[in-house]
């Protein structure tokens, strides 16, 4: 699995001109799926998400986690995070998982997030069309991908 992670004072997904999800403070994740991903991945990269410190404390310093801020997270699946652009100029999807495969594993991150935080995450619509907008507050971005664990 592969998250860009965003911190924001502000989100939101628009699917056909309706507003799905909107959130203020807190983490856009964009979460990209292959093949391999499995329940492991989803664990580790769900607590790594919720535990990151990259909030400010009264200092001013990156020291609090979503949790600690008691934030808010949208999730928005993503398998243009597998692009391979080596060869040629369009982008090459291979890795990302297929919707029979991918759509279980998105479900199943949602699910163990909301077990983890005590707070269902925002979520795009698999497969949708959407408008992602976001106020990246920092800006904050970090890349995050469960095969470079060590």
């Amino acid at each position: 699995m592969r998250a860009v992670v965003q911190r924001v004072s502000t989100a939101s997904v628009t699917i056909e001109g309706l507003v799905k999800t909107k959130i203020g403070k807190g983490l856009l994740v964009l979460l990209g799926i292959e093949d391999a991903d499995n329940e492991e991945d989803i664990k580790w990269l769900a607590n790594k998400i919720y535990q990151l410190r990259i909030f400010d404390d009264s200092e001013g310093i990156m020291n609090l986690s979503l949790g600690d801020i008691e934030g808010d997270i949208i999730v928005v699946s993503q398998f243009t995070l597998h692009a391979k652009t080596k060869k040629g100029n369009r982008p090459s999807y291979i890795k990302a998982a297929k919707p029979g495969k991918a759509i279980p594993v998105y479900r199943r991150f949602i699910e163990y997030f909301t077990e983890l935080s005590g707070k269902e995450p925002g979520t795009g619509e698999f497969g949708a069309m959407m408008d992602v907008s976001l106020v990246n507050d920092g800006p904050v971005t970090i890349i995050i991908d469960t095969k470079n664990k060590e």
